[in-house]
């Protein structure tokens, strides 16, 4: 038998207490996103008859999302990322902005100071040995639509088994491995080498991956690249590029991929295109030309400074 008890007015009264509406101390901001997010929680219970066993079942999933540090991983595989882009573009559509360059998720893997090179640089370093050989370039734009030098362009990606360095499981990769930080060139372009990543998926066995099936659902991203630009009197970008032919391109369960994010992926094989960058063989290119978007008022209105990102 499902009893309600949300409307009664001893409920009403102990939500305004518990999430601190009743007194003046602490943040109005808190109290007021604690009380809603009790409200809807306390509804659900009553409307869904949640028992007492689905309940701390939900408590025991979030310790050990948090034990195992995945909270920034089922955020995106909730929606949750996409949601905040969506709401930044509704954002900016109501402003009158537009992105040439679509912003998608960032993801939980960046690591801060990667090494920085000017206009090009080396990403990996050679020892992965079923890698193909990638070379992307392109040109950062400024609101202006003239190119930009000295734009950052951050970018990290994993390897062919689908890891990360700084969280690679197997100690295989050296600090920064495919993470680098490019200042484009005097004409705006920036240019680097690595390898073609593979995608991946969450961790089996882990409490997003068990959601994930009890919801029907797969833990499988398309293989993708990760990049932040910035430059000054314009707003920092936060997008990744998927890799075309991908089969998952269109099915990443945290749901990045966005139109304008695919580029074409050539293979170039022909001697001169070779010789040209300065490689023994074969390999495929991207090129991606990056449009950035100015202040609002004299601010970053998307930029997201507390987030905690890693550092080494």
């Amino acid at each position: 038998m499902n009893v309600q008890i949300f409307d009664r007015p001893e409920t009403q009264d102990f939500l305004k207490v518990l999430s601190g509406l009743d007194n003046n101390g602490g943040s109005p901001r808190v109290k007021q996103i604690v009380h809603r997010i009790m409200s809807d929680l306390f509804k659900a219970i009553d409307d869904l008859d949640i028992t007492p066993d689905e309940y701390w079942t939900g408590i025991a999933w979030l310790n050990e999302i948090g034990a195992t540090s995945q909270a920034g991983l089922i955020s995106p595989g909730l929606g949750l990322d996409h949601f905040l882009d969506e709401r930044l573009d509704a954002i900016d559509a109501a402003l009158g902005i537009e992105n040439p360059t679509p912003r998608t998720i960032e993801g939980p893997l960046y690591v801060a100071g990667a090494p920085v090179s000017h206009g090009f640089a080396r990403l990996d370093d050679g020892t992965d040995e079923n890698g193909h050989t990638l070379i992307m370039h392109g040109t950062v734009f400024g609101a202006n639509g003239k190119p930009l030098p000295g734009a950052t362009v951050e970018v990290w990606h994993c390897d062919t088994r689908g890891f990360y360095s700084h969280f690679d499981p197997t100690g295989k990769q050296a600090p920064f491995n495919m993470r680098r930080t490019i200042v484009a060139d005097e004409n705006g372009c920036y240019k680097f080498q690595s390898i073609v990543p593979h995608g991946y998926g969450v961790p089996p066995g882990s409490p997003t991956e068990r959601l994930l099936s009890a919801l029907g659902r797969h833990g499988q991203r398309p293989a993708h690249i990760h990049l932040f630009i910035s430059a000054g009197d314009h707003r920092k970008l936060t997008t990744q590029i998927n890799i075309e032919g991908d089969p998952l391109v269109d099915d990443d369960f945290a749901y990045a991929t966005r139109d304008g994010l695919v580029p074409a992926v050539t293979e170039r094989t022909d001697e001169a295109s070779i010789k040209a960058n300065g490689l023994a063989g074969p390999f495929a290119e991207i090129k991606f030309d990056i449009h950035l978007t100015a202040l609002v008022d004299g601010i970053d209105n998307q930029v997201n400074e507390q987030r905690k990102r890693a550092a080494a």
